[in-house]
């Protein structure tokens, strides 16, 4: 859809009911157009569909030596975030990214780029009423560097320098911890209260692969061919662990499967797998309700987004 446009955002749609899944997180190079009347027609089809479009996925590269890049990857973000609320509505999630570790480009310098170009979207996100979902990212797909925040050092000094809680968060995706280095679930109890959406996929290493060597490949266009996608809970992740963390903490929000390299029937298992952890460690809850973001909304005399916005003594 993105890349080699042989398949419509509408052709996805169609295909995508075959999931038993409520929402449908897109990303941004599926919308070939943006008017709209293009964006409308996609809400159409969502609805006709039966899905919410809850989470919309950019990849802005706000690293990059090129001021004139990072000024259209800005201009790019906002247009994404108003196709989000368009398509969302309030409380819908937009993925905003560091961008790729040019390696001319120093830290301090990445940094003072990136918490700058956040902190300028954050007012327009507010205005919205939707919420900028920081990843912890390996490597967008069309990049040849990646992330410039993958390590979890440089993410963490990012957000702690975001003191905004009520219109931005941590998109948390286990399975790019580990590539980073990280154990997954020692990673979300760093981030746990700033999580606002999560991402989950599973990976796991190809014959003769190692992390190290993984880590080694980062040059190379797309991902690396040591790692390789699978059925969710089948890979690296301690995702009962992970689920724990995340309801302990009154985490009741949107997970989104990033799975399919192998087929339908791959995505399909994954979805069965987190409606099993659904039930299992949330209780089968579909409210859509972020204990800590709630929280951050109110002390910022923002109203709720919960979807079940019932006070917590009534649930």
């Amino acid at each position: 859809m993105a890349t080699h446009r042989t398949m419509t955002v509408f052709e996805w749609i169609e295909k995508a009911q075959a999931l038993p899944a409520e929402g449908l997180e897109l990303y941004g190079g599926m919308f070939w157009q943006t008017d709209d009347d293009f964006v409308d027609r996609v809400g159409e089809a969502l609805a006709a569909a039966g899905f919410e479009m809850p989470m919309m996925c950019v990849s802005p590269d706000f690293t990059n030596p090129d001021r004139s890049v990072r000024d259209a990857d800005f201009d790019r973000e906002v247009e994404m975030m108003r196709i989000t609320a368009r398509l969302g509505g309030r409380g819908a999630s937009t993925r905003v990214l560091s961008g790729q570790r040019h390696p001319e480009v120093s830290r301090g310098q990445g940094v003072e780029w990136v918490v700058d170009a956040i902190q300028r979207l954050l007012p327009i996100a507010r205005e919205l009423g939707i919420t900028l979902a920081m990843e912890n990212h390996y490597k967008d797909g069309g990049w040849r560097y990646p992330e410039f925040a993958q390590k979890s050092d440089v993410f963490l000094e990012i957000v702690q320098a975001i003191d905004d809680r009520a219109s931005f968060g941590v998109q948390f995706d286990p399975s790019n911890a580990i590539v980073a280095g990280d154990d997954s679930a020692d990673f979300l109890d760093l981030v746990i209260d700033r999580v606002v959406t999560m991402q989950a996929s599973d990976r796991s290493l190809a014959p003769g692969g190692s992390l190290d060597a993984l880590r080694q490949s980062d040059g190379t266009i797309g991902y690396s061919p040591l790692l390789q996608h699978g059925v969710i809970g089948r890979g690296l992740n301690d995702y009962p662990r992970i689920f724990r963390t995340l309801a302990e903490a009154g985490y009741d929000g949107w997970i989104s499967i990033e799975d399919g390299v192998n087929g339908m029937g791959e995505m399909a298992e994954s979805v069965d797998y987190l409606r099993q952890a659904r039930e299992e460690f949330f209780g089968g809850s579909t409210a859509v309700r972020v204990r800590t973001h709630e929280e951050a909304l109110r002390a910022a005399g923002l109203p709720s987004i919960a979807q079940d916005s019932r006070p917590e003594g009534d649930r």
